[in-house]
């Protein structure tokens, strides 16, 4: 029998407002600009900035130093209720057009 590997299920999406609950970056806010599911880390801008030295090349004659957005840990991060502004946990449930839509812990509300 061959070991499956299965992904852990990420309830947090491209586009989504987020806060970072643990970490150097504790506190701050942004959008997350991409989910990297297989490693369970999210990009969120604005957010764990690291500096990158970079040579010169076609793209930037100059080179130098550039702030860049690492990923976190997914763990590390809350979904905002877009209804109250606070952080939340997600649920799932069935819309009253029978599909399956993201939901907040918190207020209820559909997440979109």
């Amino acid at each position: 029998m061959k070991n499956k590997i299965t992904t852990p299920k990420v309830k947090i999406r491209k586009g989504d407002l987020v806060k970072v609950i643990a970490g150097d970056s504790k506190g701050q806010q942004g959008k997350v600009l991409s989910v990297l599911i297989t490693k369970s880390r999210i990009l969120v801008e604005g957010v764990n900035l690291v500096s990158k030295h970079t040579k010169p090349n076609a793209a930037t004659p100059n080179g130098g130093i550039i702030k860049k957005e690492a990923a976190l840990h997914i763990s590390n991060v809350a979904l905002i209720d877009p209804k109250s502004g606070e952080i939340t946990r997600v649920g799932r449930k069935l819309n009253a057009d029978g599909k399956l839509v993201r939901v907040s812990k918190k207020s209820g509300e559909e997440i979109k």
